[in-house]
C-alpha cells in the first residue's frame, strides 16, 4: 500500500524542478503519441527514473519522463510514457502519476491511448472520443481508501466530460479533422486479444480496446478531476482475419505516430478553452 507520505514526497520532488509552477492541466501520452509533447513550450523535462518512490515506463514508444510547460495557454504537465499492469506494477503504482498530478495542482486530465478498432465502423487513423468503459483491469482503487483524495465509493456515471467532448467535436470540424466517439474496453495484455475476444468485446458493448487508460481514469474522477479521453485506432479489429495477419507493436507505434499531429491540434485548441 502506497502512503500519502511517498505520494507527496514525489509531488514535492517535482514541484521543486519545475520552478514554482502549478499545471493545471494532465496529459498521458500512450504509445506513439508522445511526440505531442514537442509542442509544449518553455519545457522542464523530469525523468521518472531520479523522481522518489516512482516506477519507471518499459513499454515500447514511451520515453519515460514528466514534462512541464506551456500549451494552449495553460502550464501542463505531460507524461511521455506511461505505466501498465502488465509490466508488473500494482494498480497503485499504475495510477501513481495521477495521484502526484494532483497534488501538484493538476484538475483537468487529458488521456490518449493506442487502442484496437473493434466498431467496424473504425479505421486504423481514426481518433475516437471515449465516451465510456468497460473493465476487465484490477480495480485501482482497492485496498485502503485515502481521504486525501477522494471518497471511498466514487461515482462513475459521467467519466469523460460531456462539455470538454462537444467542444473537441466543435473544434475538429474549423480543423476538417473527423472525430468518431466509442466505447473503450480495457483489458490487461500484454498478449494481443484473439479473434474470439475481439468478437466478445464489440458484442459486451465495446468499441476500443486496450491495454491502459481505464485504470487512470478512475483515480481521477475519485480526485474529481475533469477527464477528456482520445484513442487513436492502430489496428482494425472487427472483422475476418487473413491467414497472415499479425498485431505487432511498432506497428502501433507508427501508426499512433502518423496521428499524433491532429490529436495534438485538439488537445491544444481544448486546453485553451479551459
Amino acid at each position: 500500500m502506497i502512503e500519502y507520505n511517498t505520494y507527496k514526497a514525489a509531488a514535492d520532488y517535482v514541484a521543486a524542478l519545475i520552478s514554482g509552477r502549478t499545471p493545471e492541466v494532465g496529459i498521458v501520452l500512450g504509445s506513439g503519441l508522445g511526440s505531442l509533447a514537442d509542442s509544449i513550450e518553455d519545457k522542464i523535462c523530469i525523468r521518472y527514473s531520479d523522481i522518489p518512490g516512482f516506477p519507471v515506463s518499459t513499454a515500447v514508444g514511451h520515453k519515460g519522463q514528466f514534462v512541464c510547460g506551456n500549451l494552449g495557454g495553460k502550464c501542463v504537465l505531460a507524461m511521455q510514457g506511461r505505466f501498465h499492469y502488465y509490466e508488473g506494477y500494482p494498480m497503485e503504482v499504475v495510477t501513481m502519476s495521477i495521484r502526484v498530478m494532483y497534488l501538484l495542482g493538476v484538475r483537468t486530465l487529458f488521456v490518449s491511448n493506442a487502442a484496437g478498432g473493434i466498431n467496424p465502423d473504425f479505421k486504423v487513423g481514426d481518433l475516437v472520443i471515449i465516451t465510456d468503459h468497460i473493465s476487465l483491469q484490477p480495480n485501482p482503487l482497492i485496498g485502503k481508501n485515502l481521504d486525501e483524495f477522494g471518497p471511498r465509493f466514487p461515482d462513475m456515471t459521467h467519466n469523460y466530460d460531456k462539455q470538454l467532448r462537444k467542444k473537441a467535436h466543435e473544434i475538429a470540424a474549423e480543423h476538417g479533422i473527423t472525430l468518431k466517439e466509442g466505447v473503450y474496453f480495457g483489458d490487461t495484455g500484454p498478449s494481443y486479444e484473439t479473434p474470439a475476444e475481439y468478437k466478445f468485446y464489440r458484442l459486451a458493448g465495446g468499441d476500443l480496446v486496450g491495454m491502459s487508460t481505464i485504470p487512470e481514469v478512475i483515480v481521477a474522477r475519485h480526485c474529481s478531476m475533469r477527464v477528456f479521453g482520445m484513442s487513436v485506432v492502430t489496428n482494425e479489429a472487427a472483422g475476418d482475419f487473413a491467414e497472415d495477419y499479425e498485431n505487432d507493436a511498432m506497428d502501433v507505434v507508427n501508426a499512433a505516430d502518423a496521428a499524433a499531429k491532429r490529436m495534438t491540434t485538439i488537445f491544444k485548441e481544448l486546453i485553451e478553452t479551459l
